[in-house]
C-alpha cells in the first residue's frame, strides 16, 4: 500500500490596511542593527516594499478575529512604513501586503520571528560588487548608486574596483580561497596578469598579508610622496603620459607612479629650466643634481655675500603687520578658542614677516665670476638653489704677507730637518756692530726670545680657562669656517671628514640639523679673519660655549675605512656616544633593505629578527629567498629601535658592554 505524502499549505497572502496592523510583543529583535528607520523609510518610498510583512489575526477574550493583526516578524518595515505615515507621504489606509498566519497554528509567533531573521541567507560581498558594476554598465552614475543605497560614492568606487579584480581570483575569494583584505591588496594594480603571477606567487609563501601584496603589485614603482614626485608634481606626470597607481582602501600618500624613467626625464628637464636664471646671474659654473651628496661643499670656500636692506616702504609694512600680530596675539592670549578667521590672519601675517626675513643676497660681480652654484631639489621636493661656492683652482692669488708666511713656513720646516741655509747660519752667529743700530733682529735671536715668549704664554693660558677655551674656538673656527687659516698660534687642526658616496645623508635629521647650525653661525662670522677674535669675545658664555660645541662635533671623525684601520678612535666614538647618550634610532636610522637587510647575509638577518622577535618570527622566515627574508624582516624590525652592532650605544636600548666591544672588533675586523 503506497503512502500519501502530506501535501504543503502555504500561508495566504493579502493587503491589509496600515491601520489594521500593530506590533507584536513576540518579535525577537530588540537590539538595533542593520540600516537607520529612516533610510529604509526612503528606500521603500523609492522602491516600495520589496518584502510581505508576516502577519496573525489578533483575538478576542473569546477567542474570536478582532480585524487587527500583529506582526512578530516585520518590525523595521512596520516602523518605517509608520514614519512615512507621520510624514504624510503614505495613507494611513493604505494597503500593505501581508503574509496571514492562521490563528490556531502550532509554530509560536516568537518561532515565526526567529526564523526569518536567522535563516536569511546573507547576499555575498562579490555579489553586491558585481551588483554595483551591473548597475554602472547600465548607465548609472556612481552618485546615484551611492544615494539608491545608503553608502557615501567612495564605497561605491571601492566595491567597482574590487569587481573590477582578475575573475581567477574573484572565483578564488568566492570560494573562501582568499580573504577580503587580500582582495583590497590586489586593487592596487589593474593589471590582472600581474594580479594573478603574485597569487601564484604567494602559494609558495607564508607571507600573504595584504601590505605584503600590494608591496609586491607596486614594486619598481614611485610614491608619489618621493621628492622627485613632488618636485614635479602628479599632474604635469600624468599630463606626460605617466599612470599612478591608487589605493582605495588604505592611505597612499597619493599612489605610486609607474613609470621611473619618464620621471626622471621629467625632473632633470625641470631642473634644467629652473638652472637658466641662475646661469643667467653670470656664475663660472653650475652643477645640476637631483640630489646633493652630504659634504658636497667640502673643499670649498663659501661666500657669505651680503643681504640687500629693505626699502622703507618694506620696513614701515613690517612694522605695520608686526603691531598689528602682537594685538591680535594680546588680545587672544586668554581666549579658550580662537576665531578661525583671526587664525588665518595670524597665519598671513607670520607668513609675510617670515618672507621679510629671508631677505635676497647678492654677490660682488668678481666673486661671481670665479664662484659657483648648486641647483637640487631638498627633501621636500621644494628646488634648492645653493650659490657661491668657490674651488680652489679658482681662488684669487695669494697676496704678498700671506706669501711671506708661507716661505717662512717653508723655512721653518726646512730648519727643523737640520737643511739650515747659509743665511741662517751666518745669521745664527753674527753679532750686529755698534754703529748699525737700525739692523732687525736675527733669526736666531727672534726664535729665541718667542721661545721664551711661547712658554709663558703657555702657562698663561693654562691658568685662564676662559681665554683658552676662546683660542681653541678661534683656531677651530678659522679652519671650518675661513678657507685661509693662518691667523691663529695655536696648532689644532680641525679636519672634516668626507662620506663618500654613502646615499641618504644629506636627508637624514642629523645632516639637515648640522647644515642649519653651521649656517646661522656662518652668517654671524665676520668679513676679516682679524676681526674673529674680537667678535668671539663679546659673545656671551652660553653662545660661546654652543659654538665650540659645534666645532667640536664637526672634527669627530668614526668613519671605519678599509684602508685606514682605527680601532682605538672606533672604541673612543664608543664612549663618546655613550656620554651623549646617542640613540641610532631615535636619530632615525632603520634597518630597510636598502641600509643594512639587502646587502648581508641571510644568517645576519635571521640574527636581526631573532634578537628583535624572537625565535618564532625568525623560523617563520628561514625558508624565504633574500630577497624576500630581507623585505619581510624590514616589516618585523619597523618600530622595534633594532640595531646593527657598529650602531648600538653602551646603555642604550638593548645595547651591552658586550656590544660595544663586539661592535668595535667587527668595525675593525671587517
Amino acid at each position: 500500500m503506497t503512502k500519501t505524502t502530506q501535501k504543503i499549505a502555504l500561508s495566504a497572502s493579502r493587503d491589509i490596511p496600515f491601520n489594521k496592523l500593530v506590533l507584536s510583543q513576540s518579535n525577537v529583535r530588540r537590539i538595533k542593527a542593520g540600516i537607520a528607520i529612516e533610510e529604509l523609510a526612503e528606500d521603500i518610498a523609492r522602491r516600495t516594499l520589496l518584502q510581505s510583512l508576516t502577519v496573525r489575526p489578533v483575538l478576542d477574550d473569546e477567542g474570536n478575529e478582532t480585524g487587527m493583526h500583529e506582526i512578530p516578524a516585520g518590525g523595521r518595515r512596520y516602523r518605517a512604513l509608520q514614519l512615512l505615515v507621520r510624514q504624510k507621504r503614505l495613507p494611513k489606509t493604505a494597503p500593505i501586503p501581508c503574509i496571514v498566519r492562521a490563528a490556531n497554528t502550532k509554530i509560536s509567533a516568537e518561532e515565526d520571528s526567529l526564523a526569518e531573521n536567522v535563516q536569511r541567507a546573507p547576499l555575498h560581498p562579490l555579489d553586491q560588487f558585481r551588483a554595483f558594476l551591473a548597475l554602472r554598465e547600465k548607465g548609472q552614475p556612481e552618485e546615484e548608486i551611492a544615494a539608491a543605497f545608503f553608502v557615501s560614492v567612495n564605497v561605491v568606487r571601492q566595491r567597482l574596483r574590487l569587481a573590477a579584480v582578475s575573475t581567477k581570483l574573484l572565483d578564488v575569494y568566492a570560494e573562501d580561497g582568499m580573504t577580503l583584505d587580500q582582495l583590497m591588496g590586489f586593487t592596487v594594480n589593474p593589471d590582472h596578469e600581474r594580479q594573478e603571477q603574485v597569487w601564484e606567487a604567494l602559494q609558495h609563501s607564508y607571507n600573504k598579508e595584504p601590505f605584503h601584496i600590494r608591496r609586491l603589485l607596486t614594486e619598481g614603482a614611485v610614491r608619489a610622496s618621493d621628492k622627485r614626485a613632488q618636485f614635479v608634481g602628479t599632474e604635469a606626470y600624468e599630463k606626460a603620459g605617466g599612470t599612478i597607481l591608487r589605493d582605495l582602501f588604505e592611505p597612499d600618500d597619493g599612489g605610486w607612479l609607474q613609470e621611473p624613467p619618464l620621471l626622471e626625464k621629467l625632473v632633470a628637464e625641470k631642473l634644467e629650466r629652473e638652472a637658466v636664471p641662475v646661469r643667467v646671474e653670470g656664475w663660472k659654473w653650475i652643477e645640476v643634481v637631483t640630489a646633493l651628496p652630504y659634504g658636497y661643499g667640502q673643499g670649498l670656500r663659501r661666500l657669505s655675500g651680503r643681504e640687500v636692506p629693505m626699502t622703507d616702504e618694506e620696513t614701515a609694512t613690517r612694522d605695520t603687520l608686526q603691531a598689528e600680530l602682537d594685538q591680535l596675539e594680546a588680545e587672544y592670549a586668554e581666549a579658550p578658542n580662537m576665531p578661525e578667521e583671526v587664525d588665518r590672519r595670524i597665519g598671513e601675517i607670520e607668513t609675510v614677516l617670515e618672507a621679510f626675513e629671508e631677505r635676497p643676497v647678492v654677490y660682488d660681480p668678481d666673486d661671481i665670476a670665479r664662484a659657483g652654484a648648486f641647483v637640487s631639489i631638498d627633501s621636500a621636493g621644494v628646488l634648492r638653489v645653493e650659490r657661491g661656492y668657490v674651488r680652489p683652482e679658482d681662488e684669487p692669488p695669494i697676496g704678498d704677507d700671506e706669501e711671506a708666511e708661507g716661505d717662512a713656513s717653508d723655512r721653518r720646516r726646512m730648519t727643523s730637518s737640520g737643511e739650515e741655509s747659509d743665511a741662517d747660519e751666518r745669521d745664527a752667529v753674527d753679532e750686529p756692530e755698534e754703529d748699525d743700530g737700525s739692523r732687525p733682529l736675527s733669526d736666531r735671536l727672534m726664535t729665541e726670545l718667542t721661545a721664551h715668549r711661547t712658554l709663558a704664554l703657555r702657562d698663561a693660558v693654562a691658568n685662564d680657562p676662559d681665554i683658552a677655551l676662546r683660542a681653541a674656538l678661534h683656531a677651530l673656527c678659522l679652519k671650518l669656517f675661513y678657507h685661509y687659516g693662518f691667523d691663529s698660534c695655536l696648532e689644532i687642526e680641525a679636519k672634516s671628514v668626507l662620506f663618500g658616496h654613502t646615499s641618504g645623508l644629506a636627508d637624514t635629521p642629523a645632516a639637515k640639523a648640522i647644515e642649519a647650525r653651521h649656517k646661522t653661525w656662518d652668517e654671524q662670522m665676520p668679513e676679516d679673519t682679524g676681526d674673529l677674535w674680537d667678535m668671539l669675545a663679546e659673545l656671551d658664555s652660553d653662545s660661546r660655549q654652543a659654538l665650540f660645541a659645534h666645532c667640536v662635533g664637526l672634527t669627530i671623525n668614526a668613519v671605519h675605512q678599509p684602508y685606514d684601520r682605527r680601532p682605538k678612535a672606533l672604541r673612543h666614538a664608543g664612549r663618546l656616544a655613550s656620554a651623549v647618550t646617542l640613540d641610532m634610532a631615535a636619530a632615525g636610522w632603520t634597518p630597510t633593505v636598502d641600509a643594512f637587510l639587502g646587502r648581508v647575509t641571510k644568517a645576519r638577518i635571521l640574527e636581526a629578527v631573532r634578537e628583535a622577535k624572537g625565535d618564532k618570527p625568525a623560523e617563520r622566515l628561514a625558508h624565504l629567498k633574500k630577497t624576500e627574508m630581507a623585505k619581510e624582516a624590514e616589516r618585523l624590525l619597523d618600530g622595534t629601535g633594532w640595531l646593527p652592532e657598529p650602531l648600538r650605544t653602551v646603555g642604550m636600548g638593548s645595547a651591552t658592554a658586550k656590544d660595544a666591544d663586539q661592535a668595535a672588533h667587527v668595525m675593525a675586523a671587517e
